[in-house]
């Protein structure tokens, strides 16, 4: 269990050897100003692909440097995108990042079946947060890569997040399956899915994980809830891993916890050959560089075949 990001850079910091990002078209003030920070802290060394005079330019006028890092100059962002997938692919790098480029143009290298880096599973949006009055860091999925995931989906958006937290020593970390109400209702096929994931979990389908659904919001968070209604789970507050019902909910839950909660976030995308920091155009710098510190804490260097 971690409570906050401040022991997951540590876990980080504790590993001697400093990994490696490729950063697709690295040419975008914040982009850089994130692996800057991720850089002087000593959680990754960059491979900066892109407009090098462009690159070189924000440097300068911000009062970067990198003295460690290899900067590959390609202004074609599709070649760069191409180029930075290719380096992660063959283990020069161990995980990917989207810099001033669209979203698809990197993700149509990412998937593509003779040089991208699916290994055939499910791609899924991996967000974790420090959310104010919780105990620990809590991660929320899927938020962001699949709009109406069906039963089997949702089994591979929620073992991607268990074998994220596994990588990071969580042994069992514990599932919320969300919905409406704890009751299963044929007519809520969010219910339907929870019932289907936890019977799984009981027979070794997800393994490395405590499953529980369907479960309200309020039951999996409050164990005044939860005593209330007379409820009874180890999820109960003490959940890792909140899995939602769709992008919607995802995403809607994650703005509630930056924006009016006050939460911080890291995010990425899991399920890939390797982690890929991939946020969204109103991130921050702290977010571009929490979702650094989160994939190099995930990343493990191997050539994907």
């Amino acid at each position: 269990m971690m409570k906050n990001f401040e022991e997951l850079i540590q876990f980080v910091q504790k590993n001697p050897q400093k990994k490696k990002v490729a950063v697709a078209a690295a040419h975008d003030e914040h982009t850089l100003e994130g692996i800057h920070r991720a850089y002087e802290n000593g959680i990754a060394v960059p491979i900066l692909i892109g407009d090098q005079a462009k690159i070189e330019s924000i440097m300068k006028k911000e009062g970067f440097s990198f003295p460690e890092a290899e900067v590959v100059n390609i202004g074609d962002d599709a070649a760069a995108a191409r180029r930075a997938v290719r380096m992660v692919r063959e283990g020069e790098a161990d995980f990917l990042m989207k810099g001033k480029l669209q979203t698809a143009d990197l993700l149509k290298e990412v998937v593509n079946k003779e040089r991208g880096l699916q290994k055939g599973g499910l791609m899924s949006h991996f967000g974790i947060f420090e959310v104010p009055g919780y105990h620990k860091l809590l991660v929320l999925t899927d938020g962001g890569m699949l709009p109406y995931p069906d039963t089997g989906e949702k089994a591979q958006i929620l073992m991607n997040a268990v074998k994220v937290l596994n990588g990071l020593g969580y042994e069992n970390p514990k599932v919320a399956v969300l919905a409406a109400a704890e009751l299963v209702n044929p007519k809520m096929q969010e219910s339907v899915d929870g019932d289907l994931l936890k019977t799984m979990n009981r027979e070794g389908k997800l393994p490395g994980c405590i499953v529980e659904g369907p479960i309200s919001y309020d039951l999996a968070m409050s164990p005044e809830a939860a005593e209330i209604k007379g409820y009874s789970s180890p999820v109960t507050g003490d959940t890792d891993i909140l899995l939602m019902p769709n992008m919607t909910s995802g995403n809607l839950l994650a703005k509630a916890f930056q924006f009016t909660a006050g939460a911080k976030m890291a995010g990425m995308i899991a399920g890939a050959g390797a982690p890929i920091v991939l946020v969204s155009r109103g991130a921050t710098a702290e977010e571009k560089y929490l979702s650094l510190v989160l994939s190099a804490a995930s990343a493990n260097k191997q050539k994907i075949d």
